[in-house]
């Protein structure tokens, strides 16, 4: 009988099925980009448009490294045929083929490129890039650009000096511009764009994302109000959108170093460091960028915040060595010596990704240079822009310190901020008042309204008490007396309490006010109380001596302040000691 022959009896095979699509030879195209392997992601962009024909994008990836291995004609090739055949409203496709003839040397068809870009794109995204190659190309054919019926160069003026004043932080004054200008061109997304940026800046994110949803609904795909989008959605906790949008993000491969740029800060911001320090290296490599400080900042962040610390101590180096007038970089190189772990373990903090000194490091150098502020930093948009934030949206001791730092800092804009903030119904109104104060101090000599005990009140020049119906010059000597002795030596808060000291010590004592036969010696007793109330050391002598009075003066007067305003009880229940502190003074 003959033996049956049997299949052994075998698990299945488990078979996981590769889904073959554009996404998936796009993510392989990525990937072989950051091993600097052109030739495989040629390859896999070829894939993703065999898979994809009808997807502009798909073909825009496969120009672009072209273009990155120095095929341009191969790459406008495919950029025609986008605008023929795939998509005629990808009108920047213009601007690559421009880009692709000036590195050929091409001149002329590279203006006659950026002049169609212009033309059928009058508000597109890249006018500012488009300016600078104008530029470029008006001094390689020895001739002027014949630009007269082209639209987009009547906003560009306008949108250059909003740019201007948000490089300065001058928000306030670049969001006026930018409003009018979206006012007279509605399309213009790249003003829509640095609207939302000044807004965020401010703080005001509502209107920021306003903004925003306005660029996204006339151009879904526009990179930079995704960017910014992003951002926000992280801002405001909504984690579910933030994600969804992530997963678009991560599959860009942008074709424009801007681009590039704007794709990596935001990533890095977003937490995504492994992918920012990919983008920031890709960038550094390409060599177009130039030595930009900034960037091998970036760099170097991006390389600490994924645990690479000796490549951002290197990219940290070279920033110093291509910024040695900046503070920046050898304030993060000290981080870098001091042991604290990993970033993100035991507590240690990231590293922001602006170039700037962090918050707490610019308060304390804007308030250590006290008059003379350095233009660098009364300039500097990042540093502006996270006073505005902390006055917006910090807890009262930030917002102190911002009040503080603006009364330093002085100008138009942070006025406008002052005036804006005494009108917040929701904030402190001893905040309020500090920010009164600071406002005097800034030379503000109007009456000025405020929100206070929840009514709008109009608050004069000088010191304001429902006690008081009048206000003496001679009180007002005393108080410009004290400040202008402690302007130096004391910051705008003790300052302020000072203030506030002697109008508390009017009001009780009035209507029987001592005479003030010397306006030296009450001014001497205000700036002794206000040290010992901060704590300060002070003694008789060395206030007498300032303002040329007796000591026998000012401890008289010091006694009438201290035993009018009840000072003694007061500064107990805060510290203790207090008590025996003014009688070793006193012995």
């Amino acid at each position: 009988m003959g033996r049956k022959l049997r299949v052994a009896d075998q698990p299945k095979p488990k078979v996981i099925s590769l889904k073959m699509d554009a996404t998936f030879f796009f993510e392989r195209a990525v990937r072989s980009l950051d091993r600097l392997h052109y030739d495989k992601a040629l390859k896999y962009f070829r894939k993703a448009v065999d898979y994809e024909p009808e997807n502009p994008v798909n073909h825009c990836n496969l120009a672009g490294i072209l273009s990155e291995m120095g095929l341009y004609s191969d790459s406008n090739l495919i950029l025609r045929q986008i605008i023929d055949e795939v998509d005629p409203s990808m009108t920047e496709c213009y601007f690559y083929m421009a880009n692709n003839y000036a590195n050929m040397e091409d001149f002329e068809n590279a203006e006659k490129a950026i002049i169609q870009y212009l033309e059928k794109d009058p508000s597109g995204q890249y006018l500012e890039e488009a300016e600078e190659m104008i530029e470029l190309l008006s001094y390689e054919l020895e001739r002027p650009t014949p630009l007269t019926f082209i639209k987009s160069r009547e906003s560009l003026f306008e949108h250059d000096k909003a740019r201007s004043l948000l490089e300065e932080g001058r928000f306030g004054e670049a969001v006026r511009v930018l409003n009018r200008l979206i006012k007279k061109y509605p399309d213009f997304l790249a003003a829509r764009n640095n609207l939302a940026l000044a807004y965020y800046y401010m703080g005001q994110f509502d209107k920021a994302m306003e903004t925003i949803v306005q660029v996204l609904e006339m151009d879904p795909g526009n990179l930079h109000a995704l960017s910014n989008l992003a951002i926000f959605y992280q801002h405001f906790g909504a984690e579910q959108e933030l994600e969804k949008l992530l997963s678009l993000l991560r599959k860009t491969y942008p074709f424009h170093d801007d681009h590039v740029f704007k794709l990596a800060t935001t990533m890095g911001i977003l937490g995504e460091h492994e992918t920012a320090y990919v983008l920031f290296r890709r960038l550094l490599k390409s060599g177009e960028v130039g030595d930009d400080p900034c960037l091998y900042h970036y760099t170097a962040v991006a390389a600490y915040n994924i645990g690479r610390l000796k490549d951002a101590r290197k990219y940290w180096q070279h920033a110093e060595k291509l910024d040695p007038k900046s503070d920046i970089p050898r304030f993060y190189l000290s981080q870098l010596d001091e042991d604290l772990g990993e970033p993100g373990q035991s507590g240690k903090p990231y590293f922001s990704y602006h170039y700037h000194l962090p918050f707490e490091e610019q308060f304390r150098m804007i308030t250590k240079t006290k008059d003379a502020v350095p233009e660098s930093i009364k300039r500097d948009p990042l540093i502006r822009s996270s006073f505005f934030w902390a006055l917006r949206h910090g807890d009262v001791e930030a917002k102190l310190q911002v009040i503080q730092a603006f009364g330093i800092i002085a100008d138009a804009e942070v006025e406008e901020a002052l005036r804006h903030f005494l009108m917040e119904p929701e904030e402190d109104d001893y905040l309020k008042r500090v920010a009164l104060f600071a406002l005097r101090s800034m030379g503000v000599t109007e009456p000025l309204q405020a929100a206070l005990a929840g009514t709008t009140v109009t608050l004069p020049a000088t010191p304001v008490s429902p006690d008081l119906p009048i206000w003496e010059p001679k009180w007002q000597l005393v108080l410009e007396l004290a400040l202008k002795h402690m302007q130096k030596r004391y910051d705008m808060i003790e300052q302020y309490d000072m203030e506030t000291l002697w109008v508390e010590y009017l009001s009780r004592a009035y209507p029987s006010v001592p005479g003030i036969h010397k306006a030296e010696g009450w001014a001497a007793a205000l700036e002794y109380l206000t040290a010992k109330m901060h704590r300060r050391a002070i003694s008789y002598e060395e206030v007498s001596h300032r303002y040329n009075i007796s000591v026998t003066t000012v401890c008289k007067h010091v006694k009438s302040i201290d035993e009018t305003c009840g000072l003694k009880q007061k500064m107990e229940a805060i510290f203790p000691k207090f008590s025996n502190y003014m009688k070793q003074e006193e012995q």
